[in-house]
C-alpha cells in the first residue's frame, strides 16, 4: 500500500498513450464503445449500467483502449460547467478547527419542492493533498437527480495530523444536519462518499460514530455526525496490517510514529476496527490492479460486512487501477451503481 502518489502512474501512462496516438500509431482495430446518455436522468434511468470496455484484465488494456479512443481521460483541472438546474454556493465555513476557517462548497437543486438526501464528497490525496473542487465532476451531477450535495476541504498532513481529518469529516455531517431546513437537506438521509484517503475518511464517517475522541470541537457537537450510508471508492480499510508499518504516508499520517509506538492510534483510523452490525451500508468499489490500496483491502471489508450481516454491494473491477473513475466511461458505471445504492437507501420509501 503506498498512499504516496499525487498523480496515480495511470494518469501519466494514459497520457503517455495519448500522446502516441497523435503521431499516428496504429494498434489494431479499434474496438468501439456504445455512446454514453446525454443527460444524468437519462443514464439514471437506465435498467443497467452502462458497458464497460470488454476483455479488461490489466491496466495495460485500459491503456490500449485509450490509446484508440474508446475511452476518456477527465482532467481534474478543467473548467466544469455548473447546470442550469443547479445552484452552487462556494466557500461556506462548516467549522473552525483552532481559528482555521473549514469549508465546503454546496451544489443544490434549484427546484426544491421537498428536503432531499444529503451527499458529502470527500476527496483524496493521501491525506496530505487533494482539494475539495476534485469533486465537482461529481458535485454537480447528482442535484440533477435531487441530491443536495457538499464538497469539502479539510486539514492535511503536516499541518495537521490524525485524528484532524477525521474531525473535520465528521464536523462537516454535523453542519449538513445543522443547516438542514435551510438548505433542503433530509437530515436523517446523509450519506459519506470518497475516493482514496477520501474513501477512508467516508468509511470513519460511517463507521467510528458516538466515539468522543474523534468528534473535534469544529462547531455544531449539538447534533450528530452519523451517516447512513457509505460509499468507497478505493480506500484504505486495516491500516494495522504489518506489511504496512513502513509506508511514508501513513507515518507521516501520524507525525512520524511508527505503529510499535502508537498501535491504539493506529487502531482507531482504521475503518475495519469499528465495523459492527450496525454499520450502515456500504458501497465498494475497487479495482483488482490497484497498486496504491491494493485490492485486498476492499476483500477484507466486504468479508468482515458479510460476516456482521451488513448489507453491501461490491464492484471487484478486474484489471482496473487506482483512481479508476478518472476515466469518463467508468466514472459513468460508477455514477450508475452510485444512484440505484443511494436511492436503495437514502429515499423516503427505504427500509428502517
Amino acid at each position: 500500500m503506498h498512499f504516496t502518489a499525487k498523480y496515480p502512474p495511470f494518469r501519466a501512462i494514459l497520457f503517455s498513450a495519448l500522446a502516441l496516438v497523435a503521431t499516428n500509431v496504429v494498434f489494431a482495430e479499434e474496438q468501439t464503445t456504445p455512446p454514453l446518455p446525454e443527460t444524468e436522468t437519462a443514464l439514471a434511468a437506465l435498467e443497467s449500467p452502462p458497458p464497460l470496455p470488454e476483455g479488461i484484465k490489466e491496466t495495460g488494456d485500459l491503456v490500449f483502449q485509450a490509446a484508440m479512443g474508446n475511452l476518456t481521460l477527465l482532467s481534474l483541472d478543467d473548467p466544469i460547467p455548473v447546470p442550469e438546474t443547479v445552484e452552487e454556493i462556494k466557500d461556506i465555513e462548516y467549522g473552525n478547527a483552532d481559528g482555521k476557517p473549514l469549508l465546503l462548497d454546496l451544489y443544490l437543486p434549484k427546484e426544491r419542492k421537498e428536503p432531499a438526501p444529503g451527499l458529502i464528497f470527500i476527496h483524496g490525496g493521501s491525506w496530505s493533498g487533494g482539494k475539495r473542487s476534485d469533486y465537482k465532476y461529481y458535485a454537480v451531477r447528482f442535484p440533477q437527480l435531487g441530491y443536495v450535495v457538499a464538497t469539502i476541504s479539510y486539514r492535511l498532513v503536516p499541518e495537521a495530523i490524525f485524528p484532524a481529518c477525521v474531525e473535520d469529516a465528521k464536523c462537516a455531517v454535523r453542519w449538513m444536519r445543522a443547516n438542514a431546513e435551510k438548505y433542503g437537506v433530509t437530515p436523517d438521509a446523509i450519506a459519506a462518499i470518497g475516493g482514496s484517503a477520501g474513501g477512508h475518511l467516508a468509511m470513519m464517517l460511517g463507521y467510528s460514530a458516538n466515539i468522543p475522541e474523534l468528534e473535534g470541537r469544529g462547531g455544531h457537537n449539538e447534533h450528530s455526525s452519523e451517516v447512513q450510508a457509505v460509499v468507497n471508492l478505493y480506500g484504505p480499510v486495516d491500516i494495522t496490517l504489518p506489511e504496512h508499518h513502513d509506508n511514508p504516508a501513513l507515518l507521516a499520517f501520524f507525525g512520524g510514529k511508527r505503529f510499535e509506538e502508537v498501535p491504539d492510534q493506529y487502531r482507531m483510523a482504521s475503518p475495519y476496527t469499528h465495523l459492527t452490525e450496525k454499520t450502515p451500508p456500504t458501497l465498494i468499489i475497487h479495482g483488482t490492479d490497484d497498486d496504491i490500496v491494493p485490492v485486498n483491502q476492499a476483500d477484507l471489508l466486504a468479508a468482515r460486512l458479510d460476516e456482521l450481516g451488513v448489507e453491501y454491494e461490491y464492484l471487484r473491477l478486474t484489471g482496473y487501477p487506482h483512481a479508476l473513475d478518472i476515466l469518463k466511461e467508468i466514472n459513468a458505471y460508477c455514477r450508475w451503481h452510485i444512484y440505484r445504492f443511494l436511492d436503495k437507501h437514502l429515499r423516503n420509501d427505504r427500509k428502517h
